[in-house]
Formats: C-alpha cells, structure tokens, sequence
C-alpha cells in the first residue's frame, strides 16, 4: 500500500503543481489513499520531496540515494535472525545490536498488523492487534529472513 501510495504521490507531482499538504492529502483521497497528516508527513521525508515557491517538487536525478534508509528486507537480512509468536506479540530475536534498526525499520513500514514495537539490544518485540494478524506478519518477515 505504501509503495502504491508513492507512485501515485510522485505522478500527482510530475503532472500538476501541489502548493500544500492539505492539497496533497486531498489528491490523495481522490485517487482513493485516505492517509493521515503524519503517514502523508513521513511519505514527504521518504521520497525526499522539496518545497519551494511552486510548492512541492520530486529530488533531481543528481540527489543520489546516499542517505536514504534502507528496505526493510535488507535489515531484516542483516541483522534479523529468527521470530517466535505468542498470541498478539512476536518476539524477533537479532544479532547484537541489530534490534533498533530492525524495530525503526518495521516502523517506518506502517504496517497495519503493528500497533507498536519495542527493541532492546538483541531482541524486538512487536505488538500486533491479534493472534491472526501477528501469523500473517510473522510469515512476512519470516520469508525476509530467509
């Protein structure tokens, strides 16, 4: 949904001038993305949108990738080792240090099987709505494992 989301966001700036937020998230509800202020706010940080006088602008070709984050299924593969659920909760167990990466990382998804996350050191524990939204996240970042 998210990726969608952004196709859309970067076509709606390619073919017409958005002076605003609130004109955004309106464009958005008419191509049928009903997004709040703070998801419409990160997608802006995400695709590194601009403003200027005209309004919003998508990057140059120049702005390299450099800084930006990366995919949820690098980090999952890097530092993410394996997932246990129970009930409502999984419990992603990392390599050392991975846990925070990981835990900003699903965040940033905006998943909606994840209410919240919480990361220690070597351990991410993630909070989803129920038992059978936790089993279709736990296959999702299982297969990102591999």
């Amino acid at each position: 949904m998210k990726q969608q989301r952004h196709t859309v966001i970067r076509d709606l700036l390619q073919k017409t001038p958005v002076a605003s937020q609130d004109e955004l998230r309106r464009k958005l509800a008419g191509r049928g993305f009903h997004v709040t202020q703070a998801t419409l706010s990160r997608d802006i940080h995400e695709l590194r949108l601009s403003k200027g006088p005209g309004g919003y602008s998508l990057p140059s070709e120049e702005d390299g990738d450099e800084d930006s984050l990366p995919e949820i299924r690098e980090v999952l593969e890097s530092f993410g080792l394996k997932v246990k659920q129970a009930q409502n909760l999984l419990v992603l167990v990392t390599t050392t240090g991975g846990a925070q990466p990981i835990a900003a990382g699903i965040d940033y998804e905006d998943w909606p099987e994840v209410i919240g996350t919480l990361a220690g050191d070597d351990t991410v524990l993630i909070i989803c709505p129920d038992q059978q939204q936790a089993g279709v996240l736990k296959t999702r970042i299982e297969g990102y494992l591999g």
